[in-house]
């Protein structure tokens, strides 16, 4: 009797986790019919446990439009992880002056169960520009951020990423062989920079280079994104110094040392 409740009980949790990512993932609100549809749950389920995690501010409903939101208690849990990683706080004026360095949108991101995710992002002023949303996950194998975090990572790693979320064809320049995206991510460690050239979505490039702790262990990723256009083929070689610059700067900022 005792596991059976105690079993129920990880479930009900699971399923309340899962309908917080399906709220979070909307910027707009969703209603409970979508989200108990991308939930995978009976609409009276979700309805129980949305009511259930409104009550503790974990999300919000607008009554007159039916929408349930992200509420600020997910928030403040949200931050406490930002303000526990130290390095998030000291890339903010770094990634400021890579805007001004380079006129492009300035990111930060970390690896996480095999998908980077970026945790601060200064826009740059141009119209058109990257907007990264904060917190979702993305692809490794299609962007610059994502490559230069896997380059660090041990060999059954890279594999053990590669087999759970194949290498995916977004584009026409999408790496999707794993040996050529092993090769890639040998020149990303050669070089100390990785490059997304338009391979997770047409028109828009970008130059990473990994921030590294104490240990020597990659710990996040810093890059500039921005429309072909601007960032040339031909200035790719510059802009990975200035990044390849940016990232060292964190890394002795925050007491790291250089991969060897």
């Amino acid at each position: 009797m005792a596991n059976d409740l105690k079993s129920g009980q990880v479930q009900s949790l699971s399923r309340a986790f899962g309908l917080l990512q399906a709220v979070a993932a909307s910027s707009t609100g969703l209603p409970l019919g979508e989200l108990a549809a991308r939930a995978e749950l009976a609409p009276s389920t979700a309805h129980r446990l949305l009511n259930s995690m409104r009550a503790l501010g974990f999300v919000d409903l607008d009554e007159s439009s039916g929408l349930w939101s992200v509420g600020l208690e997910a928030f403040t849990v949200g931050n406490a992880y930002l303000n526990r990683r130290d390095f998030i706080a000291e890339a903010r004026p770094v990634l400021k002056a890579l805007v001004q360095d380079t006129g492009e949108t300035a990111n930060l991101a970390v690896l996480h169960t095999g998908r980077h995710v970026f945790v601060a992002q200064v826009e740059c002023q141009q119209v058109m520009r990257m907007v990264a949303q904060l917190g979702k996950p993305g692809p490794v194998h299609a962007s610059g951020v994502g490559k230069a975090l896997l380059s660090a990572q041990s060999d059954e790693d890279v594999g053990a990423v590669i087999e759970r979320y194949g290498l995916p064809r977004l584009t026409e320049n999408t790496l999707t062989a794993a040996e050529q995206f092993r090769a890639e991510l040998k020149r990303v460690r050669t070089n100390g920079f990785a490059v997304d050239d338009e391979e997770q979505l047409l028109g828009m490039r970008c130059v990473a280079a990994n921030v590294y702790d104490e240990h020597g262990a990659a710990v996040a990723a810093v890059s500039i994104s921005g429309p072909s256009v601007r960032l040339e083929s031909a200035r790719i070689d510059d802009l990975s110094h200035i990044v390849r610059d940016a990232a060292g700067n964190i890394t002795r900022k925050i007491g790291g040392q250089l991969a060897r």
